[in-house]
């Protein structure tokens, strides 16, 4: 149901990617994750209970402990208890009909348990029944030397010993006090759980094993099975599947049974069933009773991701026509018969549920009346909300959606979900949801990651908000889920929690790394010191080897590699971003420069991880991104105004970006990346430059399309300088033509130029190249440049681009740097990319050429006290081949 990569582009694809790109860069709000908190007196229970109440009794766990069970007692909650007592410290444990003196009792069952002994051991706590709570609520007592567990279920009875199971200590021998507590619980909505829907590898059979599991301990009661990669759920869906793959699901049908589970199977036939044909049916039908066979009791039809424009069959048209009227008649023609001829006739089976084709919105259209008034009545309809990744999602959408659909609504919550975006982890917490929503759904559902141990602490907030929904709080939850992932190892959970700050950001969560990004504000600011954000630094790039040092969940490990790799070489590279200003703060020029000449190696190597798509491409991950390469370019920003140079300008564009082709890659100098948008242009969008400071323009280039996409250029635009970003001068209007270069008359000076498209198109934009180049600055002499370099470089205002030379200097050659005019001078600094190359430094003024110093290593400052209209580098009979990155007259 996520947008997965596609082969061609499509809108909607572009239109996620291009609020994700604009999310990321969004100021904090609210949810951003708050600073860790300490936990209450009472053991902490998650998903958070109902109601709990502090009772001001007690109960120690002895070595000793009395089980009294009902006759019905339910197995899953017996070994939850005795493991949880046993880890409490408790030796042994025995079977008794009641109290024995000075040992602890334990009481497991309710009322559909057959067990009168918990409801008497509730009334002499004073406590109810669960006699009236909805399935799955339970009552759970401690106090007075004995412990109560008693569900208006077994499911209930089972999720008391989940919540006992965090309320006991862990203990090596008996011995330990537990508080008293009142807890009275039940869930917030029927169905609660995670559909393995995404595009991409499927889990494994290890995986999904754990991941059930987990879903136990969590109180999550359903899984629905529909990898879109297994192609006998799509393609193959006629087909049986083969017998040691039949044998793996019944396995997991057995493991989501004992933990109470619902497996629910997701045959998803649309990409090529005839609606009409009495054999697809029967087809249909048959897949199930196998499924069936196997203990499967909730089945689904997924129809999403299909087109319903074209029929599968003649037989199709020729009984509803067409259009999206017909489609909707003929799906729940299929599902009611699927409804009647299999649901209905068989006994257990939980009510069928369906993904519709328009599975997001609350749009009323032609093929959402058809399935609201032609759908059988006890179908379960799946919706995404407002989006097929909906950054909120209220109460009011859901009434509304049950109301087109006029269906019971199930939501298929298309987070943490990651293969539009699998270059990208997304370990923030559930966000965004309303309370009180859960009240109008009959379930909710998450899709996750394609990492599926990664996916647990989103999933975990998920449980958390299912579960008790007016309770729940973002911040709070993702603690707690980093801190069980952490298993109580406290500098694993500080290490988890720094490092999946860098992947906090997604369409839920505003605001990438919200901690880290707090802190490079503060610095920024003037109110922050450089040694706490050093130290936080290096808490940043030491927190992967902390994690596979000292993790538990070593599955969360392989699932995170390539992020793990790229975020230690990140706080490599932040770290000598931030050294290098201060260094060039404190007025250490030279150690500056040498750190600046570090940071391309360092941030290549950090931007160097993969990991695969989907579709098979290799993609660079991401981490932290828009914070941490932020922090950077700012710390470069800030050494080129210390050193008394503009810099790169910065490039950007009013539409969003497509994957990680940024506006950044249009003004990097290197035709072959580029920018990239996820939308066509409409009348008004632009790209731009800011050139740092209002300067005199030479020629500009601007340089789209590229290979494949021949037509992906702005078809009708102009060129537009400004020197305030508001007052903007028509330059020239081009159309037409992918490659646009233009130089302006002389004396036009500008800080920003941007191209505008002034009309619509369809096709979307690529910038392979945005350049302008000064005016006013004259580099001549030599030795030649190099391919691919260019004398003006050595001069150009940006350090980024080096003058590199084809040799080594021949005697009385010269490098030429001309003012444009007499102006003061009072110090000329050279940055060389490299130290091989002598050179005498001169300045030209109304006397003639004289020597200020002489070029010595790879950063050289020497005082000018004159006025000159030119300086040159005079190079040495024995010196090494020029690269200069930037001449500085000051």
């Amino acid at each position: 149901m996520t947008p997965r990569l596609p082969r061609s582009r499509s809108p909607l694809f572009g239109a996620i990617l291009a609020v994700l790109a604009l999310s990321l860069g969004a100021p904090a709000q609210a949810g951003a994750a708050p600073p860790p908190r300490e936990d209450p007196g009472t053991a902490p229970i998650t998903p958070a209970p109902q109601s709990l109440t502090p009772r001001a009794d007690r109960a120690v766990i002895t070595g000793t402990v009395t089980l009294v069970t009902g006759a019905k007692a339910d197995t899953a909650a017996l070994e939850v208890t005795e493991r949880a007592l046993r880890d409490a410290g408790a030796r042994r444990i025995v079977r008794g009909a009641g109290p024995v003196e000075n040992r602890l009792t334990v009481y497991v069952g309710g009322p559909a348990e057959d067990s009168p002994s918990s409801a008497r051991a509730l009334k002499s706590l004073g406590l109810k029944g669960p006699e009236g709570l909805r399935k799955g609520g339970h009552v759970l007592g401690v106090g007075a030397g004995r412990v109560v567990l008693s569900g208006v279920d077994a499911i209930g009875t089972y999720y008391a010993a989940q919540s006992l199971r965090q309320l006991l200590p862990h203990r090596a021998r008996p011995g330990a006090q537990v508080g008293g507590v009142a807890v009275r619980d039940w869930p917030a909505t029927a169905l609660r759980g995670v559909i393995e829907g995404f595009y991409g590898t499927p889990w494994s059979h290890g995986a999904r094993l754990d991941q059930l599991d987990f879903y136990g301990e969590h109180k999550m009661n359903l899984y629905v099975y529909s990898p879109k990669d297994d192609p006998y759920l799509r393609e193959k869906w006629r087909e049986p599947y083969p017998p040691e793959q039949l044998a793996q699901i019944k396995e997991l049908v057995d493991r989501a049974r004992s933990r109470h589970v619902d497996f629910t199977y997701a045959l998803s036939p649309g990409l090529s069933v005839c609606y009409s044909s009495d054999a697809e049916v029967k087809a249909l039908v048959d897949k199930f009773r196998t499924i069936a066979d196997i203990g499967v009791r909730t089945f689904a039809v997924p129809l999403d991701d299909i087109s319903y424009t074209d029929w599968n069959c003649p037989e199709d048209e020729a009984k509803w026509g067409t259009g999206g009227g017909a489609a909707g008649a003929a799906q729940a023609h299929l599902l009611n018969r699927v409804n009647r001829e299999f649901i209905a006739r068989h006994p257990g089976a939980e009510p069928l549920q369906m993904v519709p084709t328009e599975y997001y919105d609350v749009k009323a259209t032609p093929y959402k009346k058809a399935l609201a008034g032609q759908l059988d009545k006890d179908v379960l309809v799946e919706w995404t909300g407002n989006g097929v990744i909906a950054p909120t999602m209220t109460v009011a959408e859901a009434r509304q959606a049950r109301e087109v659909f006029g269906h019971a609504i199930l939501t298929w919550d298309n987070y943490p979900v990651n293969d539009y975006v699998p270059n990208r982890l997304l370990l923030g917490p559930f966000n965004g949801r309303e309370a009180g929503l859960a009240g109008e759904l009959a379930g909710i559902t998450a899709n996750p990651m394609i990492q599926p141990y990664a996916s647990k602490i989103a999933l975990s907030t998920v449980a958390d908000y299912t579960w008790n929904d007016r309770a729940y709080d973002a911040g709070t939850s993702w603690n707690a889920a980093l801190k069980e992932m952490a298993g109580g190892d406290a500098r694993a959970e500080r290490a988890l929690r720094v490092f999946s700050d860098a992947s906090y950001g997604s369409l839920l969560n505003k605001q990438q790394a919200p901690e880290l990004a707090a802190q490079f504000d503060e610095f920024w600011s003037g109110d922050g010191d450089a040694g706490r954000l050093g130290r936080a630094l290096e808490e940043f790039g030491a927190a992967p080897g902390v994690l596979r040092e000292r993790l538990p969940e070593r599955g969360f490990l392989a699932d995170a590699e390539p992020w793990l790799d790229s975020a230690q070489a990140w706080g490599a590279a932040t770290r000598t971003a931030l050294d290098m200003v201060e260094a060039a703060r404190a007025g250490r020029g030279a150690e500056a420069w040498e750190l600046r000449r570090k940071l391309p190696e360092l941030t290549a190597k950090a931007r160097s991880f993969t990991t695969k798509a989907p579709d098979g491409r290799t993609m660079a991950v991401l981490v932290g991104d828009g914070v941490l390469d932020t922090f950077i370019e700012d710390a470069i920003a800030e050494h080129n105004r210390l050193t008394g140079v503009p810099g790169r300008p910065e490039a950007s564009s009013s539409l969003g970006t497509h994957q990680d082709n940024t506006p950044a890659r249009m003004a990097d100098g290197d035709d072959t990346t580029y920018y990239w948008s996820s939308a066509a242009p409409q009348a008004g969008d632009h790209v731009g430059l800011d050139l740092r400071t209002v300067r005199e323009l030479g020629g500009i280039r601007l340089a789209m399309g590229k290979a494949g996409s021949a037509q992906d250029y702005v078809h009708e635009g102009v060129l537009e300088c400004s020197a305030d970003g508001e007052q903007w001068q028509r330059l020239t209007a081009f159309s037409g033509k992918p490659e646009v270069t233009f130089t302006p008359p002389d004396g036009t000076k500008a800080r920003y130029v941007r191209a505008r498209s002034t009309a619509a198109q369809d096709n979307w934009l690529v910038v392979r190249d945005f350049s302008v180049t000064g005016a006013g600055v004259d580099v001549t002499g030599g030795p030649p440049p190099a391919d691919g370099s260019a004398l003006r470089a050595a001069a150009d205002g940006d350090p980024d681009t080096v003058y590199r030379a084809a040799r080594a200097p021949q005697s009385g050659e010269s490098l030429t740097v001309g003012l444009g005019g007499t102006r003061a001078v009072s110090s000329v600094t050279v940055l060389a990319a490299t130290a091989g190359a002598t050179a005498d430094v001169q300045v030209r003024s109304a006397d003639g050429w004289r020597s200020i110093g002489r070029l010595s290593g790879a950063y050289t400052k020497v005082p000018g006290s004159t006025t000159a209209d030119a300086v040159r580098l005079v190079w040495g009979a024995d010196s090494g081949v020029p690269e200069v990155a930037e001449v500085i007259v000051r």
